[in-house]
C-alpha cells in the first residue's frame, strides 16, 4: 500500500518538479537543461558497443568529490568498461565534467518514477550500479532488481538522524534497505544502523573521502597565494551556507574588536599578536556558486573591504587545477574578505590559510567535509551540527586535528587562541595530516569488493 501511494505522489508531484526546476534556473541557467534526462529520455550509449557499463550516481558537488577515486580506480583497473556518471543538480553535473572531463559518460538520473527509471535501465544497460552515500531511492531499487542489475550502495553512512526517521516506516524500509545488492559502509556504526534497517550483505570498508587528494599543484597555487597575502593571520570559512554567512561574518567581528579576548584565555595578549589578529583575512567560500553575488552583497553592508578570487588572480581560472599559478600580485593590505568565487579550488584555499572553519556546521544544516582539510595539513574548526559527518568529526577531534565550537562567539575565541599559539597551531595541523593519512585505503577495498559484480574480462581479472 505504501509503495502504491509513493508511486501515486509522484505522478503529482513532477510537474510540481519540474516547475522548481524553472524557478532555481533563474539563478542557476543549469536547472533548465537536460529536463529530458530527469525522465529517462537520455542519449543512449552507442549500440555496437558492448563493453561493460559502471553506472555511478553522485548527487551533487561533495559526492561527486568524494566518488573522484573510486571512479579513477576503476577506469584504471577495467579500461574494456565505460562509466556513466549521474547527478540530480547542475553543481555535481559541473564537477564531474571538470574531474573526468570526456573519460566518463554523463546524464541526471531519472525522477524515480517506474516508466523514467526503466527507460533510463533500457538506454544505458548498466552492468553494475552504484549510488553513494544515502541515495535510496525505493522505484530505483525495485527496478534494477527486476532488471538484474546489481545495486550497490557505496561509501554508505546513515545517521542516528536519518535512521529515527527511516525506522518507523518499518517492514516498508526494510524491504526497501533490503533490495541493495550489497552495501559498503563507512563506519561500524553506520553498518550497524543500516543492518538495523534491513540491508543485506553489509561490509565496512572505510571512507571513500580520506583517498581524496588535492593535486600537488593545487595546493602550490594555495601557497602561491598565501605569499601575495603576506603574513597576516588567514583562516578560511569553507562550504558555507545560506543564512551561515552572516554567523561567519559575526565571528569575524568579534575576532578582530579590540582587547576582545577570550575568557577561556585567561592571560594578557601582546599588543603586537593583537594588531595582527585585527589585521586577519578572512577567505569565505560559499558552497553554491549561484550565491556568490549575494554574499558579496552581504560583505559589502558589513563596510567590510572585499576581493573577489576571479578578479585578484583571475589567469589562474583558465589553468589547470593540477598546474600552480606564479606571479599574483600582492593582496591589498586593506582587503578583509577574499571571496573564493571559483570552482575546484577548495585544496588552493585551505593551502592559503592557517586555519579552516567547516561550513553547514553552524546551522542544522549536517556540516560538509572536514578531511580534504585534513589532508592539506590545515587545523580544522566545525560547529556543533555535524549529523552527516559525526563519524569523522569525533574522529578528527579524538585526533587532535580539529575543535568543535558551539556558536559564533565561541569561534571567534577559538580563532583568536590558535592564532596566538602557534605551537599548538603547528601540533593540531601535523594531526590532522597523520589523522587523513591514517585512514586511507577505502577506494581499493571497495574496488575489490566490485570486481566479484561485474563481469570477467577477457584477458585479466580485475586488480588495482
Amino acid at each position: 500500500m505504501l509503495r502504491a501511494v509513493y508511486r501515486a505522489a509522484w505522478w503529482l508531484i513532477a510537474p510540481l518538479a519540474v516547475l522548481r526546476l524553472i524557478v532555481r534556473s533563474r539563478r542557476e541557467r543549469g536547472y533548465r537543461e537536460h529536463i529530458g534526462e530527469r525522465f529517462g529520455f537520455s542519449a543512449a550509449r552507442v549500440p555496437e558497443d558492448d563493453a561493460p557499463l559502471i553506472w555511478v550516481h553522485a548527487v551533487s558537488v561533495g559526492e561527486t568529490r568524494a566518488a573522484q577515486p573510486l571512479v579513477d580506480a576503476l577506469l584504471a583497473a577495467r579500461p574494456d568498461a565505460r562509466i556513466l556518471l549521474t547527478h540530480m543538480t547542475p553543481g555535481g553535473r559541473a564537477a564531474g565534467e571538470q574531474l573526468f572531463g570526456n573519460r566518463v559518460l554523463r546524464c541526471y538520473l531519472p525522477y524515480d518514477m517506474p516508466h523514467a527509471v526503466r527507460r533510463f535501465l533500457r538506454a544505458w544497460r548498466p552492468s553494475l550500479g552504484l549510488v553513494m552515500e544515502t541515495e535510496v531511492w525505493p522505484t530505483l531499487i525495485d527496478e534494477c532488481k527486476h532488471a538484474d542489475v546489481p545495486l550497490v550502495l557505496t561509501n554508505a553512512r546513515m545517521s542516528a538522524r536519518s535512521f529515527k526517521r527511516a525506522a518507523k516506516f518499518g517492514a516498508h524500509a526494510r524491504e526497501v534497505f533490503g533490495g541493495f545488492t550489497r552495501v559498503l559502509a563507512q563506519s561500524p556504526s553506520d553498518a550497524e544502523r543500516l543492518t538495523s534497517l534491513g540491508a543485506r550483505n553489509v561490509s565496512v570498508l572505510g571512507n571513500l573521502k580520506f583517498d581524496m587528494a588535492s593535486p600537488p599543484g593545487l595546493v602550490a597555487r594555495g601557497r602561491d597565494w598565501r605569499r601575495a597575502i603576506g603574513t597576516r593571520p588567514v583562516w578560511v570559512a569553507a562550504s558555507t551556507r545560506e543564512g551561515e554567512e552572516e554567523l561567519v561574518l559575526e565571528a569575524f567581528a568579534a575576532l578582530k574588536l579590540k582587547n576582545a579576548v577570550g575568557s577561556a584565555v585567561g592571560s594578557a595578549v601582546d599588543n603586537a599578536v593583537q594588531d595582527a589578529v585585527e589585521d586577519a583575512l578572512l577567505i569565505l567560500v560559499p558552497r553554491h556558486p549561484q550565491r556568490f553575488d549575494e554574499v558579496a552583497a552581504l560583505v559589502a553592508r558589513k563596510n567590510l573591504k572585499l576581493a573577489r578570487r576571479s578578479k585578484w588572480a583571475p589567469a589562474a581560472a583558465n589553468v589547470s587545477a593540477a598546474a600552480p599559478h606564479e606571479g599574483v600580485r600582492a593582496l591589498p593590505q586593506d582587503v578583509n574578505v577574499l571571496l573564493g568565487d571559483s570552482m575546484g579550488e577548495m585544496g588552493a584555499y585551505y593551502a592559503a590559510a592557517d586555519l579552516a572553519f567547516i561550513g553547514g556546521s553552524l546551522l542544522p544544516l549536517g556540516g560538509q567535509n572536514l578531511i580534504e582539510a585534513c589532508a592539506v595539513g590545515v587545523p580544522v574548526l566545525i560547529g556543533p551540527h555535524v549529523f552527516n559527518f559525526t563519524q569523522a568529526t569525533a574522529d578528527a577531534v579524538a585526533a587532535g586535528a580539529a575543535l568543535q565550537v558551539q556558536d559564533p562567539a565561541d569561534l571567534a575565541r577559538a580563532l583568536r587562541e590558535l592564532f596566538n599559539d602557534k605551537p599548538r597551531r603547528v601540533a593540531m595541523a601535523g594531526a590532522a595530516a597523520a589523522f587523513a593519512a591514517r585512514h586511507r585505503g577505502a577506494t581499493g577495498r571497495t574496488v575489490d569488493v566490485l570486481a566479484t559484480l561485474l563481469p570477467e574480462r577477457a584477458s585479466a581479472s580485475l586488480d588495482l
